[in-house]
């Protein structure tokens, strides 16, 4: 075989059949020249038919099982490296997003505690309001402060003092809950200590019947989004909605525990929480749930010096509640002004704010209508006729009594017998209060006022034959029950409006038609009649009678009576008794 330096056409060659290799070669032969050249062809090429050449292959990589072998190891190769470049890109991007992830959630909560501490900042949006509601004005309004930025008093009170040594830390390990009638001025002396330290330290909000309210309450006093901003809920993440309130406001107790842990630290005084109006949640099991979630806190709280919470009350059964599980707990009683105290309050507006100077008669007079109350003392004051004004209080308070607990007398309907229960049983106490104050030596002082008669709760529920009524008269401002447990008008002018209802003509006899009328109702519901008919003509019933254990122990024979016997003929009688 001759080797060419200028090969042919590959045209030109043609194929002889002596010289096919199956599979790889060919042996091409010039038909003029008879030069010779091999071409190599790929195994997947279908080969022409012809003799195979004996011997092993010229090239032992042109085996065709070696080369499948190599070709599946190239595959493999390159699978492998896809499946690993495939498996690091989504590796780096987990990683990538994972750290974002933990990095945005450690900033998140980071800002959560910032923002939970700014909320403790000097200023409060409490201070804010109180000081919009208290500007002066032309027609006479009050201011929040006096010329030297201080907090201006009518009068100075006692438990104030008290109140500012709480607020501004110094007395700690407690939590207390203060307790009054409604307009005594508890929220008004909680805002003067808190006006005296700017708010430092402090948050204040008012409670609701309605726990969800609570938890939004809570959560703008505390500046507290209940993770309602976070981005993770773009990613479906379990939002805070589909929880309950109770979850949440703990939720927020606990971000709270740990900025009063920082704060213990840094300022060493503990944080204020002020829960205003908490006679307003319900006696029911939503509502005594949530009063055990804040009392437990403040129970925690009080023995770490973390927070002093305080609870600001109007009704009875908040402090019957919280007393079962207190151990920590100190009541602060707020009562009406006593005579003194309030004449000077009444005397220091009008000559600061009105340039009067009223004399001390008229004084005692207003005194004598109104009470120490501070809620009527400032309506008064305000008013350019402080007796009408005071008459007119009188006249509110006496309304009120009669629309919510009125009597109806002999003649009134049984389907209202459920509500004169209510009402009857009001009136009885309020006469029972009027009595007792007859027998007492005196009930107006010379210097303290009005002595309101008072009896202990548990007579006072004896009185009228009912347990349940007393609370809810509480709740109405009938009638108070202070942490002492003892029953006493709600104020000055309900006590009047007491003197005035049961001093009027023929009022116990109407009190007492009411009552005999309620207890017929009772009787008949009580009472079940048995009819018996189709006795005429000689007809007869005969009852038998038996025993607890089913033996016939006698008989009753029913009949008509006839007229020997004295009968008219409509009547029956009962004859044969066995």
């Amino acid at each position: 075989m001759s080797t060419f330096r200028s090969l042919p056409k590959l045209s030109t060659f043609t194929s002889t059949p002596c010289t096919y290799r199956p599979g790889f070669q060919r042996l091409l032969v010039h038909p003029t020249t008879g030069s010779t050249l091999i071409q190599q062809r790929h195994a997947s090429v279908q080969q022409p038919p012809g003799p195979n050449l004996p011997g092993p292959p010229d090239d032992p990589n042109d085996d065709p099982k070696r080369q499948g072998s190599n070709a599946n190891q190239d595959s493999w190769r390159s699978t492998a490296y896809k499946m690993a470049e495939s498996a690091l890109t989504t590796g780096a991007s987990v990683a990538i997003l994972g750290l974002v992830g933990y990095g945005y959630t450690r900033y998140y909560k980071h800002m959560v505690l910032k923002k939970m501490e700014n909320a403790f900042e000097p200023g409060d949006p409490v201070l804010d309001l109180a000081a919009t509601s208290k500007l002066g004005s032309a027609t006479g309004g009050s201011v929040l402060v006096d010329e030297d930025k201080n907090r201006e008093h009518w009068v100075l009170r006692e438990e104030q003092s008290k109140l500012d040594a709480i607020v501004n830390g110094q007395i700690r390990g407690q939590y207390h809950l203060l307790v009054g009638e409604k307009g005594t001025g508890k929220s008004s002396m909680l805002i003067d200590a808190m006006a005296k330290i700017d708010g430092e330290g402090v948050a204040m909000f008012d409670a609701h019947a309605d726990p969800e309210i609570v938890r939004i309450r809570l959560g703008k006093a505390l500046d507290f989004e209940y993770h309602e901003d976070n981005i993770g809920s773009l990613f479906s993440i379990r939002g805070p909605r589909d929880a309950s309130a109770l979850l949440d406001i703990e939720r927020a107790f606990n971000k709270l525990e740990k900025v009063a842990l920082r704060r213990r630290d840094k300022v060493g005084r503990p944080l204020i929480l002020i829960i205003n109006s908490m006679h307003l949640l319900r006696d029911d099991a939503a509502g005594k749930d949530l009063l055990e979630l804040l009392q437990q806190r403040a129970e925690q709280w009080a023995a770490s010096n973390l927070a002093t919470v305080i609870f600001n009350s109007d009704d009875y059964w908040v402090y019957e509640r919280l007393k079962q599980y207190a151990t920590r707990m100190n009541v602060i009683r707020i009562l009406d002004l006593n005579k003194s105290k309030a004449i000077d309050a009444l005397r220091n507006y009008r000559q600061r704010y009105r340039n009067e100077h009223p004399s001390p008669s008229l004084l005692e007079q207003v005194y004598d209508k109104v009470g120490g109350r501070m809620s009527y003392i400032g309506r008064v004051a305000k008013s350019s006729d402080m007796l009408s004004a005071a008459d007119a209080i009188c006249a509110m308070e006496k309304t009120w009594f009669l629309n919510q607990c009125w009597i109806l007398g002999e003649d009134m309907d049984d389907d209202v017998m459920n509500q004169q229960k209510y009402a009857s049983a009001a009136m009885v106490l309020a006469k029972a209060l009027v009595d007792k104050e007859k027998e007492m030596p005196s009930c107006y002082h010379p210097t303290e006022g009005h002595i309101l008669p008072q009896i202990p709760l548990h007579e006072a529920r004896q009185i009228m034959t009912r347990a349940d009524f007393i609370q809810s008269y509480d709740a109405i401002n009938l009638f108070t029950i202070d942490s002492r447990a003892m029953v006493r008008a709600d104020s000055v002018p309900m006590m009047n409006a007491f003197r005035e209802i049961c001093a009027q003509e023929g009022f116990e006899e109407l009190l007492q038609d009411t009552l005999d009328r309620i207890s017929a109702i009772e009787s008949l519901q009580r009472t079940r009649e048995l009819t018996v008919k189709d006795l005429w003509a000689g007809g007869k019933f005969k009852i038998k009678m038996l025993d607890v254990k089913g033996k016939e122990n006698g008989s009753l024979v029913v009949a008509v009576a006839s007229e020997e016997e004295g009968g008219k003929g409509d009547q029956w009688a009962t004859s044969g008794v066995e």
